[in-house]
Formats: C-alpha cells, structure tokens, sequence
C-alpha cells in the first residue's frame, strides 16, 4: 500500500487547530503517512492564504485539510477558490459558523467538520493578552480532547487515509459536530461521566454566543470587558468540568484508550494495565 500525504493548511485559529497533526501520529511512528502543515498564523486575509497556500502544493498531497475560524471571511473564501482549481479532495474543519456554508461545502464538492463547541476567544484589546490566549485555547483543548470531539476527528480522517491507501476516490467526511455525539458516540461509560462531558461541551458553545456578542455588537467598553472576562470564566469551568468527566472513568478503570499502530490501524484498551488491541 501507498504511504499517504496529507496537506494541513490552518489559517488563523480555532481550538482543534494547534494538536490537529498529531492527532493523526501521536506516537511519532506512523509509517503509512506523511504530513506536512502550513500556516498563516494569526492573519486570515486573502493575500495571506495566496502566499501561504501554494507552498503545500509542492508536497503533492492526496489530500488537504483547511482548518480555520469561520470560513465565510477573506482568506478561507479565497482558499476555496483555489482548491476547486486544484480539484485536490479537501477537507474544511472549522467553528460554529462553517455551519451556515454546509450547503456551499457539499455543492463545491469539499468535505467538512464543524465543532459547535469550539468558540470565539474574547478579542477586545482592553482584555486579551498573549498569556489569556495561551489559557483560553488550552480550556478549549482540554474540553474538546476529554469529551471526544478530537477523537471524532481523527477516526474520520483516519477513514479518508484508508481511502488513499488502497487508491480508492475518498469519501470526504461531512460532520457537524453538537453535544448529541457525545451522548450518542463518546466512549464514557459512566452516565455521571458522560452529563459532565456533555455539559462541558455545551458551556462552549455558550462562549461562543457570548462572545460574539462582546466582540461584534457591544459597543462600550464598560459593557464588552467584562462579557469577554466572563466567558473566559465559562472555559475554565468547562475544562474543570471535563476533568471532572475524565476522572470518574479512570477511578473505575474505564477510561477507553484509542493508539494508532506503526500500520495506521487503531487499537483499543480500557484497563490501564492491560496492553491495546485491535479495534475490530
């Protein structure tokens, strides 16, 4: 079999986007891919995704990630439109607002992950520091790793990988991901477990709500400031609550572990001493 390329391409950011590689190689031994990431950093203009862009075409990939906020501005609506020149099979991983370009992602023959639960950082001046960033995303990343939602990600990129390897046409995945996958899909096996997960992972999107309002729509300062300063309150707690989640799992010895093999295959435990098996 084929090892397969895969091209990541983030533009600005959103909490899925700085650990999206090594979600695919965690172990740093994968043999059947190989990956390569660009970026333009903070800045989501068209002149920064025309100048960042080509460069991962040079890696030749099977196929593309894009992975950015709301993929309606500048620089994502000019990646678009050249990845259709390309025809190279993409995928557009993005925010809360992607959803309102589902129709838009299928009709341009791209695939798409939407996380509802992944929100606006509170960007007023008065308010965020790089060290608020820093906090802020890793709340983010805490919630969206323990309640599944990275998890969700890499088996379906894992999917389009299979595709390549066996030289098949991919199919792309098309997910908008809200609190029902976790319910539905996540591997909690206490209940207590799985309502602290999902309301984690609902604090999110109310972050995302209040902080588009503080940084689009509220127009003093005196009203803004402490709106931003109170969604990032929110994170914490959702990161606390999904802490909280994780632990009820491994005091009863259920916490489900997900590796990649040096073969791209995922295996399996859920006894901390026992070693992973294949996921059949």
């Amino acid at each position: 079999m084929k090892k397969v390329k895969i091209g990541i391409f983030k533009c600005g950011n959103i909490g899925t986007a700085p650990l999206l590689e090594f979600l695919f190689d965690e172990l740093a031994d994968r043999e059947d891919i190989s990956v390569r990431s660009v970026t333009t950093g903070a800045k989501m203009l068209a002149e920064e995704v025309e100048e960042a862009l080509p460069k991962i075409f040079d890696f030749n990939p099977d196929f593309l990630i894009f992975i950015s906020p709301n993929p309606a501005v500048q620089g994502p609506k000019r990646a678009r439109e050249i990845l259709l020149k390309k025809k190279i099979p993409s995928i557009f991983i993005s925010d809360g607002p992607g959803k309102r370009l589902k129709e838009e992602f299928e009709k341009q023959g791209f695939g798409y992950i939407i996380v509802m639960g992944d929100p606006l950082i509170g960007a007023r001046k008065e308010f965020l520091d790089p060290t608020e960033m820093a906090i802020f995303n890793s709340n983010i990343i805490k919630v969206l790793a323990i309640t599944g939602v990275y998890s969700l990600i890499y088996q379906e990129i894992d999917k389009v990988i299979a595709f390549c390897k066996n030289e098949l046409v991919p199919e792309l995945p098309k997910l908008i991901i809200d609190t029902r996958y976790i319910r539905d899909q996540s591997d909690f096996k206490n209940p207590y477990a799985k309502a602290k997960a999902m309301a984690a992972y609902e604090l999110t999107k109310k972050i995302a709500e209040i902080n588009t309002r503080a940084c689009f729509m509220e127009k003093e300062k005196e009203k803004y400031i402490p709106m931003v300063a109170c969604a990032h309150e929110i994170a914490q707690v959702a990161a606390n609550l999904a802490e909280e989640a994780r632990e009820i799992e491994k005091y009863a010895d259920t916490l489900i572990r997900r590796p990649h093999s040096k073969e791209g295959r995922l295996k399996i435990k859920e006894k901390l001493m026992l070693p992973p098996v294949f996921d059949e």
